[in-house]
């Protein structure tokens, strides 16, 4: 098998677009997948199970990102060791992690099961879709742990260089996800529930498969002795990694969850609407988000091998990655904006969702590029694990976007929500490449 991986020997542009690409394909999938129980639940149900589901989603959602950002923060160690060819230290982190995040998903999906009422409350979901939002979230919480290893055990291929295989797992459970929906939800009918029982059964399956080709994966990279699958000094260094990345992660979750009771104040109608530019938007910033996530692990593999010039030279290049795609999502945006919409809420019967849906979509598809430069500069700081700055980059961003929404909508209206947007992504990439100009991340390397 060739261990070396072609992000520390291949031409760096080409090494991270070739990379990101089945990460960003992978990520479109995630992303249809979730988005399956939206579209066929607004267009086989209705409006209120629209907007019940998309109460949900804005929670979930948090809980989907706390995995994510924990397995691209953890497995910063990963690539470096890669890198650095200490295949039994890869091994180990690997393994940490698995068994450290289980344990988390345990704990998270008992704490959503009991709170999810009460957060619902507290955000100000309409009583009409109260019932609907809370039914959907106990379903979910119960299958949590099995959607949150998938998307560790996906941070881990990636980690390793593997971006193709979580490729092909996304896919295969997009599909049936897909199928199963249609099935419960226009055979059975069976409602919300049945959207929520599809999720959860299909990334079940797909969490299982990933842990098996992940062992075999592993003893493909030779050790003297057996690699020790749990070690407290690795686990601090991760967390360490984690916990930042986690809330880098969840900015825009946790951002869509704290203004979404600005939302709620507009009726269930305009939450629809706002739901499906949401959902839209996760699409959109796909491509983004998998190229930082890719700038990432080409910084932590490189640093990991000595080589730091190459790190300047894959982060000068992302910009012409990032830049392309922006110029992509602006001409959608702005000319296709009525039928992408349109998938979610129907112009006819539902205006003001459509309004709304479109006046979001349309005004933060000008700006996607602020969130792609934001990511890849974040994505230098995270692989090489220096993480102050980018932490606090990611709160002001939090923190924007939150103010904004809560101070100015009630008075200016509920596009005041969606300016902050552009706003917070703009203020994160300022503070984070004056830090990346410092050098300072040179100096971070965890493996040295």
């Amino acid at each position: 098998m060739k261990t070396k991986s072609a992000l520390v020997t291949e031409a760096p542009g080409r090494a991270l677009f070739l990379f990101a690409l089945p990460m960003i394909v992978g990520n479109l999938f995630q992303q249809f997948y979730n988005m399956a129980d939206s579209i066929i639940v607004g267009n086989l149900v209705g409006e209120d199970a629209l907007a019940a589901v998309g109460a949900s989603y804005s929670f979930t959602t948090v809980f989907i990102m706390i995995a994510i950002g924990g397995g691209i923060g953890a497995s910063v160690l990963t690539s470096q060791y890669l890198g650095a060819e200490r295949y039994k230290e890869m091994k180990s982190s690997v393994y940490t992690f698995l068994i450290t995040f289980f344990a988390v998903s345990i704990l998270l999906a008992v704490f959503g099961l009991i709170a999810n009422p009460a957060i619902l409350r507290l955000l100000k979901t309409p009583d009409n879709i109260m019932g609907d939002a809370v039914l959907y979230l106990q379903i979910y919480f119960m299958g949590l742990p099995f959607m949150f290893m998938y998307n560790i055990l996906s941070s881990d291929f990636n980690a390793l260089g593997k971006s193709n295989i979580p490729l092909g797992l996304l896919i295969f459970s997009s599909i049936l996800n897909i199928i199963m929906d249609l099935w419960m939800v226009g055979g059975l009918k069976l409602g919300v529930a049945g959207a929520a029982i599809a999720t959860v059964i299909a990334q079940g399956i797909s969490a299982v498969i990933s842990l098996v080709i992940l062992l075999r994966l592993m003893k493909n990279y030779p050790t003297e002795g057996r690699a020790p699958v749990f070690r407290r000094d690795m686990l601090w260094a991760g967390t360490k990694i984690a916990i930042p990345s986690i809330i880098q992660q969840s900015i825009v979750s946790i951002g869509m969850l704290l203004t979404q009771s600005a939302v709620n104040q507009f009726g269930s109608s305009a939450l629809a609407g706002f739901s499906a530019g949401s959902r839209l938007e996760s699409i959109c910033i796909v491509p983004m988000i998998a190229t930082g996530n890719a700038v990432s692990t080409f910084t932590a593999q490189n640093l990991g091998a000595g080589k730091t010039e190459r790190v300047s030279r894959g982060y000068r290049a992302s910009y012409g990655i990032i830049i392309g795609f922006g110029a992509v999502l602006i001409l959608i945006s702005q000319l296709f904006y009525r039928p992408v919409v349109s998938a979610f809420v129907n112009e006819s019967s539902s205006p003001v969702a459509f309004q709304t849906g479109t006046a979001y979509f349309r005004f933060v598809g000008i700006f996607f590029s602020f969130l792609g430069f934001k990511a890849i500069t974040d994505g230098v700081l995270r692989g090489a694990g220096d993480m102050k700055v980018y932490m606090i980059a990611n709160l002001v961003n939090l923190g924007i976007r939150v103010a904004v929404a809560q101070l100015c909508s009630p008075i200016w209206g509920i596009s005041m929500i969606w300016y902050a947007v552009p706003m917070g992504w703009g203020v994160n990439y300022l503070i984070s490449w004056c830090w990346y100009r410092t050098g300072h991340w040179k100096k971070k390397v965890l493996t040295a």
